[in-house]
């Protein structure tokens, strides 16, 4: 039997960000650090933190923000037909935070599915959802990036080397079926390197080792809880896997650098994007970056980025672009769009 294959194009974006601005001025107050520190090697001048009492989550930020995108998106909420959820933060260690914002936005029994890619779990969930597109199965798919990083950080200087880099904060964009043939999502790009699992992780509390042990331990040395990054080693893979997986993606539609209108890239490190700019041959209007205000939002990070470069005017119908994500597991992946 034949199948039409179908096209999936982003047809509306949203982004949300806690109020409060926490700045590298902010942080040296609290722990041994500067702004010229954090700047140096990270190139983060501020970010925002969810304020205690608040009442934003990583599932009610993500529902936010999804609202704007359906508006955008010129459907209703109802249209919806499958929630795909990218976070390590999620709201409970289960269920997942994808149920709770179909719940909030009240589409009744939508399907929801959390994707656990950190980093690159927008570009996992973005071709996850191509997926589902192209099959028929569905035509308007709500996928969403959103991190509570601020709840589960070490804030203090024994913890400022990953601590100084996070932000809250989430992004969403509704994935809709296109009868264009050359518009939209062309190709999407997926990797992983479990070898490096402990290289950039959050180890505990797990299965293996649960809260009652952890308690009857009572070690104020233990770090388990909170994450842990082999910084040199996630940079030097970073900017390597960065580069990879741009270019095959590049040459799997016969383009080359100079043909890209927009690369967004995940925002881990501003010396990151440097780097593999670099490496690539990509010119600085070519690049987006915005982690100077918002840090690194993880899962956020690309729709975050990806929804103000399009409000600002920078994407437009059309352009070619590249989004592409390197993190934790080792994961890595891209995806190549014609707005």
């Amino acid at each position: 039997m034949f199948t039409t294959m179908y096209q999936s194009r982003i047809s509306g974006l949203g982004k949300y960000l806690p109020e409060n601005v926490v700045t590298n001025k902010d942080l040296s107050k609290i722990m041994d650090t500067s702004d010229e520190w954090i700047q140096e090697r990270t190139g983060i001048r501020e970010r925002r933190h969810i304020r205690k009492g608040s009442e934003d989550t990583t599932a009610s930020m993500g529902a936010a923000a999804a609202r704007i995108a359906i508006e955008r998106a010129g459907i209703q909420t109802e249209e919806i037909e499958l929630i795909l959820f990218a976070t390590l933060s999620p709201d409970y260690y289960f269920p997942g935070s994808g149920v709770l914002v179909q719940e909030l936005l009240e589409i009744p029994t939508c399907p929801a599915m959390d994707i656990r890619n950190q980093c690159s779990g927008f570009i996992y969930a973005l071709s996850t959802a191509d997926q589902f597109i192209k099959t028929g199965m569905y035509k308007n798919i709500l996928v969403i990036g959103s991190e509570n990083h601020s709840g589960g950080l070490d804030m203090t200087t024994r913890g400022r080397g990953v601590s100084v880099i996070f932000g809250d904060g989430a992004g969403a964009a509704v994935i809709t079926r296109e009868e264009n043939p050359e518009r939209g999502v062309l190709s999407s790009h997926l990797h992983s390197e479990g070898k490096f699992a402990e290289e950039l992780s959050l180890i505990g509390p797990s299965t293996n080792r649960w809260v009652p042990e952890i308690l009857e331990a009572n070690d104020p040395s233990d770090e388990s809880y909170f994450p842990f990054m082999n910084g040199q080693l996630v940079f030097k893979n970073a900017v390597v896997r960065f580069s990879e997986v741009i270019m095959e993606g590049l040459q799997a539609n016969k383009l080359s650098p100079e043909a890209i209108d927009m690369l967004i890239p995940h925002q881990a490190n501003l010396r990151v994007s440097q780097s593999m700019q670099k490496k690539v041959g990509f010119r600085d209007h070519q690049v987006y970056n915005n982690i100077q205000h918002y840090g690194n939002t993880t899962a956020g990070s690309i729709p975050i980025a990806l929804t103000e470069a399009w409000e600002e005017g920078q994407v437009k119908e059309g352009d070619l672009l590249v989004l592409a994500a390197f993190g934790s597991g080792f994961t890595w992946g891209s995806a190549i769009i014609r707005w």
